[in-house]
């Protein structure tokens, strides 16, 4: 430990320095103008892993934004581990309520500001941290490869097919992965298990032309009222989906495993207060985090149509729109929620209007088992670094390339995430402490010392 605690003392300044290139280019993939920066991203990580101590490093294409592979094969006799990432971030929107420029990163009050700083340009760049501390130290144990995406946060379209064209390079014991958050700061915390999703945009068009609302309304559809009342449908008063056969594969957690997860810390009043709400919502029968970890969920996540603009027009629009998604549980399988969603949504539209449902993209929810050796691995290093034993937890977010990972390489993941709650991944504010920055490079170079202990 006095190794990794000296080495991160002499290079903390430069470790943030490198996030911060990183952070200042606006890799959002799912903005087409943000095509170049892709690249530049992907550059950035290939020179990142060279000089981290990599043997080779190259951007590959894919049919959407490029990887980054880069490895070390120390012996290959012994066990290797393959880091994924992703260069990616979500958009900034809405802008106005950044207190400061989101791709400027900045620090002050002990955190990292910026847009990726948690998600997931802070937690990949620990891996390159951790990794070149064990080069320059002369103390890595094992081989290690990275492979960093740049479609994460629109489903992973191409890294499926990729990985399949690249089986023979990506071989590895374990798939590590940081892209995941922590109960609390002091109390660490492993993911075991995490959701599916499917997402659809849906298309609501009523008359062929907006219309007058004094000559119209109440005679004609207005395709906004009725996607509400479409959307308010499909959930009923006890917080179930309401899609039929939505439920037919869902697994049943046991009693048992229930009770496990009721260990983990969790406190109703203050987070209330953290989200500034009075009152929970969801499945009835269900604790808060089971809502989040061990059952699927509805949520409409952005509607639009009609008049938007500074003051008032009245209007009856043409056109509503709704992205909606579902996050899924095993063993629910997305492309079956997708087909279920579409037929019910669209069977359920009154004639007044036309509704056509688009699905956007989906993956597989994945469960990791807590016997697992990597698992054990990164309990014992989350143990040395916090001091206290991680507690396994489901998550409620998704990562849909994680199942492809196991279904196409045949490859478990373990999810050493870091990150906190209020870190505000995907909203305006993102942040990152620096602590947790700094105690993820620790973690994760004791993970390798641990790991190919247990694979000798």
């Amino acid at each position: 430990m006095k190794i990794i605690q000296n080495y991160i003392e002499s290079n903390k300044d430069r470790f943030l320095e490198e996030l911060f290139g990183l952070i200042r280019i606006p890799s959002v993939s799912s903005v087409k103008s943000h095509k170049p920066d892709m690249y530049k991203a992907a550059e950035y990580w290939k020179k990142l892993l060279v000089e981290a101590g990599a043997d080779k490093a190259e951007v590959f294409e894919t049919d959407g934004n490029p990887v980054t592979f880069a490895e070390k094969i120390i012996d290959s006799s012994l066990p290797t581990v393959l880091v994924y990432s992703h260069m990616d971030v979500m958009p900034v929107d809405p802008i106005e309520k950044w207190n400061s420029q989101p791709f400027e990163p900045e620090v002050r009050d002990g955190k990292i500001w910026g847009r990726g700083a948690d998600d997931d340009k802070g937690q990949g760049m620990m891996h390159a941290k951790a990794f070149e501390l064990m080069v320059k130290t002369n103390t890595l144990p094992c081989n290690v490869k990275f492979m960093i995406e740049g479609e994460e946060e629109i489903g992973s379209p191409n890294l499926g097919k990729w990985c399949e064209n690249n089986r023979e390079m990506l071989k590895a014991d374990v798939i590590l992965v940081s892209d995941t958050s922590m109960i609390a700061a002091n109390i660490p915390s492993i993911t075991t298990g995490l959701r599916g999703l499917a997402y659809w945009q849906v298309e609501v068009t009523g008359p062929n032309r907006d219309l007058h609302s004094g000559l119209f309304g109440g005679a004609v559809g207005n395709p906004i009222n009725v996607l509400c009342s479409m959307i308010d449908q499909m959930v009923d008063e006890n917080g179930k989906v309401t899609i039929p056969g939505f439920y037919d594969d869902v697994q049943e957690v046991s009693k048992e495993e229930r009770e496990l997860l009721a260990k983990a810390p969790f406190n109703e009043e203050e987070y209330k207060k953290a989200i500034d709400v009075e009152e929970l919502a969801g499945e009835k029968g269900y604790s808060p985090t089971e809502r989040t970890g061990i059952r699927p969920s509805f949520d409409v996540c952005g509607i639009w149509g009609g008049y938007t603009g500074e003051g008032a027009k009245t209007v009856l629009p043409s056109k509503a729109f709704a992205k909606i998604s579902t996050r899924l549980v095993p063993d629910q399988d997305h492309e079956k929620i997708a087909k279920l969603f579409k037929s019910h949504f669209e069977g359920i539209a009154p004639k007044s209007v036309k509704v056509e449902v688009t699905s956007l993209h989906g993956g597989q929810g994945y469960v990791c088992p807590i016997d697992f050796p990597a698992y054990k691995a990164a309990e014992k290093a989350y143990t040395d670094v916090y001091e206290k034993r991680p507690v396994p937890v489901r998550s409620g977010g998704s990562i849909p390339i994680i199942s492809t990972f196991e279904d196409v390489l045949g490859i478990k993941s373990v999810l050493m995430g870091f990150g906190l709650e209020s870190d505000a991944i995907h909203s305006p504010n993102e942040n990152y402490p620096l602590e947790q920055f700094f105690n993820g490079i620790k973690t994760i170079s004791l993970f390798y010392k641990y790991f190919a202990e247990m694979n000798k």
